[in-house]
C-alpha cells in the first residue's frame, strides 16, 4: 500500500469518527495512533498527526493541543513494542495507549491553570475526567477489535489468494 493510500485512509478514518455524532471522546483516534505505526512501521506516524491536524484545524484548536499531539507520538513509539505480539497483547498494547493519553492530556489541562496549580487541583482535574476517560477506553477497544478483525481477514484473503 502506498504513502498516499495509507494517508487518505488514516485521514478518512480519524475524520470520519470525529466529525459524525459520538459521545465525547469516543473516536478511533488512539486506535488508529496504535496500530497505523505497528502495521505500517513507525515512519508512517506523521500521517496519524497529520490526520489529527487536519481535523483539529475544523474542530478547533485547544490549549492542550501538543498534549494530545504528543500522546499521539508516545503511543504510535509504543506500538512497536506490540508488533509481533497475538492480537490480545496488541489489544492491551492499544489499551495502554488510552491510559497515557489519558496521563498526558489531562496534566495538560492541569498545566493550564484549569483547576488551580495545587495537588488538590491535579487530583480534581483526573477525577472529574474519568467519565471521558470511560468513553476513550470503549472507543479504543472498539475500534481496535474493528482494525484487528480487518487486519486478519485481509491476509486470510491475501493468503487464500496466492494458493
Amino acid at each position: 500500500m502506498n504513502l498516499i493510500k495509507i494517508t487518505l485512509l488514516t485521514l478518512f478514518s480519524i475524520a470520519l469518527t470525529r466529525f459524525i455524532p459520538h459521545p465525547p471522546n469516543f473516536t478511533s483516534l488512539i486506535a488508529i495512533s496504535f496500530y497505523i505505526p505497528l502495521i505500517f512501521g513507525t515512519i508512517y506516524m506523521p500521517i496519524v498527526l497529520f490526520s489529527f491536524v487536519i481535523t483539529d484545524i475544523f474542530i478547533g484548536f485547544h490549549n492542550v493541543l501538543f498534549f494530545t499531539w504528543g500522546s499521539v507520538i508516545i503511543i504510535g513509539l509504543l506500538s512497536k513494542y506490540f508488533a509481533y505480539l497475538d492480537f490480545k497483547f496488541r489489544i492491551l498494547g492499544a489499551l495502554s495507549g488510552a491510559i497515557l493519553f489519558f496521563i498526558f492530556t489531562n496534566f495538560g489541562v492541569w498545566l493550564s491553570g484549569s483547576y488551580g496549580y495545587t495537588i488538590t487541583g491535579l487530583i480534581d482535574c483526573y477525577i472529574l475526567a474519568i467519565p471521558f476517560f470511560g468513553y476513550t477506553f470503549l472507543s479504543t477497544i472498539t475500534y481496535s477489535i474493528i482494525i484487528e478483525v480487518i487486519y486478519k481477514y485481509k491476509n486470510l484473503f491475501l493468503f487464500l489468494k496466492r494458493i
